[in-house]
């Protein structure tokens, strides 16, 4: 005949507590010794799954009564005195003094939570319960599509991310940069938020700009909290920006072509001439390639001006799976002021624009033809106007008589630098009537 195994332990109990409890009657009569009680209160334990627990138990003036430990949720004995009574080896029991029983219980697991009972077979039986709680790490389930997410710009993604453990986990994301999430939730809706909660992260019409690693977070106040990271990348063709479409610099100078690529997968980057030669890194050509971020690589091309051949327009060029797109800067070339002397071919003529001089102006009337492009107003001096200025008044050029003809006009004073034909009669006139008054 077969025995349930706690029917037996309660067998078991009871045989040994009407035998020790006659026994200890007997002896309690004969000794007049006092009644067994508890020392202390067994404390609640919680603890980790895997770690070890440990139940204490006090017992006062014990006599020839006898201790044991049950699980009260099975009624299971599990121990009796200082002998385990069950299968478990994880189990054992220790009487370290006179009044100090223990349950010890290692590598807790989960089925071993419940309430505990140390119990003793006295007349009438006293016991005390304390409970176990095991609790249980986060731990994040594995999920379909790995680590990460390849989405084209404008679709929807959709990130999951469960956990398990006890108490239930709590589920956060975050980005790994530090910066916001976006959430919409509609067609114009749309929220920054640091963290967002919950085990799933939508992303309606992404963007570019919510490309990144997103970190999914799993805490219940267990150590340790645990992390999944995701990347999520956004697929587009390459944008080019070129912010100074015309470049030029004098013969001989270094300058410096710059255009911003946008593009993601990676694309593959390049300058050409406008006539499609593919530029190769060499002296004359030295090239850059900066990342901004995952998805932006600015383009640098530092070009040397060496003759008026490298004029002409220059092409940014960048291409991934998704498509390709360019952008143009054209280059020019000027001479320095200083080379244009040393050629002899820097002179005021040209700077007026290379007018001819009137047929009717001779040398001897240079000088004179000199003072009038020079201003004087009010005795301040003005300067000399600039060629576009001379130019349009070349038209205006005075006669050589006229400028024999005009008045210098200085700080205090006016020089006269001829004299009308009609101020010689009046100076005569005046000079008559002078005469005859002193005669007079």
């Amino acid at each position: 005949m077969v025995v349930d195994m706690t029917t037996a332990s309660f067998f078991l109990l009871a045989l040994l507590h009407i035998l020790t409890g006659i026994d200890g009657q007997h002896h309690h009569n004969n000794a007049n010794m006092p009644a067994p009680s508890f020392g202390s209160t067994m404390e609640n334990i919680t603890v980790i799954n895997g770690r070890d627990a440990s139940f204490t138990c006090v017992v006062l003036n014990i006599g020839p009564h006898r201790v044991a430990w049950i699980k009260a949720d099975d009624k299971g004995i599990l121990a009796m005195h200082d002998r385990v009574l069950t299968n478990n080896a994880r189990l054992s029991v220790m009487h370290s003094d006179l009044h100090t029983w223990t349950l010890h219980i290692r590598d807790v697991h989960r089925s071993d939570r419940g309430v505990y009972m140390c119990q003793i077979n006295s007349d009438p039986m006293l016991s005390q319960t304390a409970s176990l709680e095991v609790v249980v790490p986060p731990d994040i389930l594995n999920e379909e599509g790995g680590g990460e997410v390849l989405i084209p710009e404008g679709g929807m993604a959709r990130l999951s991310c469960k956990a398990k453990g006890f108490p239930q986990p709590r589920v956060t994301w975050r980005r790994e940069d530090g910066q916001d999430i976006v959430i919409r939730s509609g067609a114009l809706q749309k929220q920054k938020v640091p963290i967002f909660e919950g085990e799933v992260l939508t992303f309606h019409k992404i963007t570019r700009s919510e490309m990144g690693a997103y970190l999914c977070i799993a805490s219940n106040n267990v150590p340790p909290s645990v992390s999944r990271r995701i990347v999520v990348n956004v697929h587009f063709y390459p944008i080019i920006q070129v912010h100074n479409q015309l470049v030029g610099g004098p013969l001989g100078s270094n300058i410096t072509l710059d255009c911003m690529v946008e593009a993601s997968p990676k694309p593959i980057n390049y300058w050409a001439r406008e006539s499609g030669e593919i530029i190769i890194p060499n002296d004359k050509y030295r090239m850059e390639e900066l990342d901004v971020n995952t998805y932006t690589t600015r383009l640098r091309l530092h070009l040397k001006l060496s003759s008026n051949a490298d004029e002409g327009g220059y092409k940014c060029c960048s291409k991934n799976s998704i498509g390709d797109s360019e952008g143009t800067i054209t280059v020019y070339a000027t001479k320095r002021v200083e080379e244009e002397k040393s050629l002899g071919r820097w002179s005021d003529h040209d700077e007026e624009g290379g007018a001819e001089e009137p047929d009717s102006v001779d040398d001897s009337d240079n000088t004179s033809l000199e003072v009038t492009t020079t201003h004087f107003t009010l005795g301040r001096v003005t300067p000399p106007a600039g060629p576009s200025s001379r130019r349009a008044n070349n038209n205006n050029i005075q006669s050589p008589t006229q400028n024999k003809m005009s008045i210098i006009r200085s700080s205090g004073s006016i020089a006269q630098t001829a004299v009308r034909p009609q101020s010689y009669y009046l100076v005569a006139i005046i000079s008559f009537f002078s005469l005859i008054v002193t005669l007079l």
